[in-house]
C-alpha cells in the first residue's frame, strides 16, 4: 500500500502546475481511491481523529459530485496539504511495520526465558526470629 499512498502524494503535488481537465478527473478519481483505503485502515484500527481528515479530503475529491472552486489558488494548498497527509501515511506505516518486525524477532530470541514481574514479589516486613 505504501507504493500507491505514495503515487497519490506526487500526483497532489503535481496537480499544483497547470494541466488539462483530464488530469484533475484522474486525480479525483486516484485520490478518492487512496482516502477511501487509508478511513478503511484508519477505521479498522480504530482510530476515528485520523479517519475524520480523510474522510474531509475524500468529500473534496468526490468524483461523483464534484465541488468546483475554480480558482487554481485555493487548489493548491489543497493539494499540497492532501499530498504531505499520503506522504506521512505512507511513512508512519513503514515504521509500524519495523516495529513490528523487531517484535517478533525478540519474542522468538525472549520465548525461553519466563517473565517476572516485581510486583509479585513477597516481601516478609518482619526479622525472622533467630533462635
Amino acid at each position: 500500500m505504501k507504493p500507491f499512498l505514495t503515487f497519490c502524494a506526487l500526483c497532489c503535488f503535481a496537480g499544483i502546475f497547470r494541466l488539462p481537465i483530464e488530469y484533475y478527473t484522474f486525480l479525483r478519481i486516484l485520490v478518492f481511491i487512496g482516502a477511501s483505503i487509508v478511513i478503511y485502515n484508519f477505521l479498522s484500527s480504530k482510530q476515528y481523529y485520523f479517519s475524520i481528515i480523510f474522510l474531509v479530503i475524500l468529500i473534496i475529491f468526490n468524483p461523483f459530485i464534484p465541488i468546483y472552486l475554480y480558482r487554481k489558488s485555493l487548489w493548491i494548498p489543497i493539494d499540497t496539504i492532501t499530498g504531505i497527509l499520503f506522504l506521512l501515511i505512507a511513512s508512519v506505516e513503514k515504521l509500524e511495520q519495523k516495529k513490528e518486525g523487531e517484535i517478533t524477532e525478540e519474542s522468538s530470541v525472549n520465548t525461553i526465558q519466563p517473565k517476572a514481574y516485581l510486583r509479585d514479589k513477597i516481601i516478609n516486613p518482619k526479622k525472622p526470629k533467630e533462635d
